[in-house]
């Protein structure tokens, strides 16, 4: 696997935005501000609560489009970018993805897990069919499901599904922390997790993660890594639910201190910087925004060289 020098983008965006032409030109603009080569393409759709059984992604008004979808993976691929397509599910009651779950034991008149991956395996199956068709050369099948990951047997049919329309590699994006906790990891191509670790905390963890990479003999790289621009974020970096005074300077940091860590591990093979979004706020308000957002902060400029000096 090469080096992904890449970010995620297009967040949250509905139905019909990735047609917008402001997407277009935050894409070219990622592209220019931050050396990027890749760029990971986050389709997301909902369930009503943690305990639904139903994806709403089909026909759904929050939900991007096929035809945006292809139409965007098409300019990324013009402008000199490879797409990793990643489909994402979140609960619409605001409820964290990873606090999805059931009972190991069906019980009548309850949800459960067989009810709920019969869904989400036909959501994953039509993105990967996707992936397959514009030829994508790396697909995510979840996101930070950290309650579904133990339910390992269908995990592995799904990925036994999706090796039936889909010839790239596969990965799945694990939270962080559980990297070394999934029982799966042999039947993806590529080991991928969430690099949202506190700024003196890389080394302990990367260790931590240096010893499953060894394991299992996969390749690794970061499916999404970030810290949001305000005063302590830089310590707690999972956290998008806090905001204090704004600060460049802590997400700044944070990125100076990973890439410093992470450059001294040759099985670390690359980011999906967390996020870039495809409509920007104006630069002058770059200062006021305190989210995981770079665009014309300090970070933005560290990102750029620790890329430009990847061959």
């Amino acid at each position: 696997m090469e080096f992904i020098k890449g970010f995620s983008f297009g967040f949250m965006n509905k139905r019909g935005e990735w047609q917008d032409v402001r997407s277009k030109e935050s894409l070219q603009l990622l592209k220019e501000r931050c050396s990027i080569d890749h760029v990971i393409l986050t389709v997301v759709a909902e369930q009503d609560t943690a305990q639904s059984i139903t994806i709403n992604w089909k026909n759904h008004p929050n939900v991007v489009s096929d035809e945006e979808t292809i139409e965007l993976i098409e300019y990324a691929n013009k402008i000199g970018l490879k797409v990793i397509l990643k489909p994402m599910v979140n609960v619409s009651d605001g409820t964290w993805r990873a606090h999805i779950n059931f009972f190991d034991t069906d019980v009548p008149c309850e949800p459960k897990w067989s009810e709920w991956f019969a869904s989400y395996n036909e959501y994953i199956l039509h993105f990967a069919k996707i992936a397959e068709q514009m030829e994508c050369p790396m697909f995510v099948i979840g996101c930070e499901l950290v309650n579904a990951d133990r339910r390992e047997a269908e995990w592995r049919y799904l990925i036994h599904e999706v090796r039936k329309v889909y010839s790239g590699l596969i990965t799945y994006n694990c939270d962080k922390y559980q990297e070394d906790v999934l029982k799966w990891w042999d039947a993806v191509d590529v080991i991928s997790s969430s690099g949202y670790y506190p700024l003196d905390a890389w080394e302990e963890q990367l260790d931590r993660i240096e010893k499953v990479v060894e394991k299992y003999n996969k390749p690794f790289f970061f499916c999404e890594a970030g810290c949001p621009s305000w005063v302590g974020g830089d310590i707690l970096p999972n956290d998008w639910t806090k905001r204090g005074e704004f600060s460049e300077e802590a997400q700044r940091n944070w990125y100076e201190a990973m890439f410093h860590a992470t450059s001294k591990r040759s099985w670390v093979q690359g980011f999906a910087l967390w996020d870039w979004k495809a409509h920007l706020y104006p630069i002058e308000d770059a200062f006021q925004n305190q989210d995981y957002a770079v665009y014309g902060k300090a970070a933005e400029k560290v990102i750029k060289k620790f890329y430009q000096t990847i061959n």
